[in-house]
């Protein structure tokens, strides 16, 4: 059986794009971490929509799983395979044409394996924006930024993914077309097919083409950072940016003091804008569609407003790019700075924006009580009320030792978001590492019905098995 279908895939995509040697799979097969490795039957490189159908319906015929791939920069385990060896891996990676960019309809349809900074550029050629960032932008694609409905350090002004997505092209597990590429901002004519694939992680189907939404190009982007002495400090903050700023704050970061402790001892050569330590920072951007002096006079206007009402201790305001660049720096670098210092248990949770600094004053306790001495690295996009808490070992404790009390970490953790109303996932998803906790905290009610979603569209349960569900 299994070299009746190799052949028949290397028919349909070439000999050499259906990789089966160790060495050539091996980039397919391990995490973005690094922390694991499954096995694949072999890694299949498509060009084409069509081969895409084809290889699908391979797969169904000869009951293969399939575990699609975009950049595999996800952190969740959800675009690799399992140890069994018995999936393939159908990378996107060749398919990644800009289709057509329409600057009046303000759209660009693209292919899945567009990697996202491509994508930005196209758009700013045209003299448009597209808006998502995240720090992976240089080797994520937008069919995996689909797939996982990805957020990044914009989503405040202009949504996650889902949201800058008008139209998809989708193979189904039965590897029939679906050709929703609409630019269309109303489209009232049934279910939303789209809204199913979006956020599913390949587990309904594979996203192959999309329809983006563009922007107008803004005329300046003015970044500042604040100096602070609580998180409860950071949402009064937050609420009087957005009084004074309103769609003009474009980013709103928050980053605790060891966050950037931790970026100082691993990056020395990055800037240190404040003398004295605080106990927390935000990095907020503010962009204008008049001028840059209407963006830096409504900048300084709410840092003084900020300062005179004792919200913030102090703040620096960047007057050349390079010297945004130097504070976005900061905060991009936090989790490589996390990443060199030693390994630890990341957490992707949102809660009501309302209820952060609650959260962040109760759940310190909670871990410190469970775990003396552990170190949180508590930052992200407070604006739409997304943190990413990671905990790291206490001194003298390795990681490998502290890892294995992962599942006791994550339990204190998601009790507490749970207890505040929050989600265990608000940007990464769910993949096979957090399958487990969704099982936890999602209701029997809200189960039931994805597994009925699941079993109607992918009734031989090929697609991206072990993962969400």
């Amino acid at each position: 059986m299994t070299a009746q279908f190799i052949a028949e895939c290397r028919a349909i995509v070439g000999a050499d794009q259906v990789l089966e040697i160790g060495v050539d799979m091996a980039p397919f097969l391990t995490d973005q971490r690094g922390r694991y490795t499954g096995q694949a039957l072999a890694v299949l490189r498509p060009a084409t929509v069509e081969q895409v159908a084809a290889l699908v319906r391979a797969c169904a015929q000869w009951r293969v799983p399939i575990v699609p791939q975009g950049g595999n920069t996800g952190l969740v385990l959800g675009s690799v395979p399992d140890t069994s060896g018995a999936a393939v891996v159908l990378s996107l990676a060749r398919l990644n044409r800009i289709r057509q960019v329409d600057a009046v309809n303000r759209t660009m349809t693209v292919d899945a394996g567009c990697i996202l900074q491509q994508v930005q550029d196209a758009a700013a050629e045209q003299g448009c924006l597209f808006p998502l960032s995240l720090a992976a932008e240089g080797t994520c694609t937008i069919g995996g930024n689909l797939a996982t409905n990805a957020g990044g350090t914009a989503v405040l002004r202009y949504g996650n993914t889902r949201e800058l997505c008008l139209g998809l092209e989708v193979v189904t597990a039965q590897g029939e077309i679906w050709s929703g590429l609409r630019g269309l901002r109303k489209d009232n004519t049934g279910y939303d097919l789209r809204d199913l694939f979006i956020g599913a992680e390949g587990t309904l189907g594979i996203i192959t083409g999309a329809v983006l939404k563009l922007y107008p190009q803004p005329k300046a982007a003015i970044t500042a950072l604040a100096a602070l002495p609580s998180p409860t400090h950071a949402l009064k903050l937050l609420n009087l940016m957005q009084d004074q700023c309103g769609s003009s704050l474009t980013g709103f970061e928050l980053m605790s003091r060891y966050s950037l402790e931790l970026v100082a001892q691993q990056f020395p050569q990055l800037p240190r804008p404040f003398a004295a330590s605080h106990a927390q920072y935000v990095l907020l951007e503010i962009s204008s569609s008049e001028s840059e002096e209407h963006a830096i006079g409504l900048l300084e206007r709410s840092i003084a407003a900020a300062l005179d009402a004792t919200v913030i201790d102090d703040a620096v305001v960047a007057t050349s790019l390079a010297q945004s660049t130097g504070l976005w720096q900061l905060r991009e670098h936090i989790p490589l700075a996390q990443a060199r210092a030693g390994k630890n248990i990341k957490h992707d949770i949102s809660l009501p924006v309302s209820s952060i600094a609650d959260f962040i004053t109760a759940t310190g306790p909670l871990l410190d009580a469970a775990f003396p001495g552990c170190q949180l690295v508590c930052f992200g996009h407070l604006g739409d009320g997304n943190l990413h808490y990671n905990v790291a070992p206490p001194a003298g404790v390795s990681n490998d030792d502290f890892l294995l009390k992962q599942d006791a970490v994550n339990r204190v953790v998601y009790d507490s978001v749970q207890a505040f109303g929050g989600s265990i996932s608000a940007e990464h998803g769910i993949g096979a590492l957090k399958r487990g906790e969704l099982a936890h905290y999602k209701t029997a009610v809200e189960l039931n019905m994805m597994r009925a979603i699941k079993a109607a569209l992918d009734p031989l349960a090929i697609m991206n098995p072990g993962k969400i569900l």
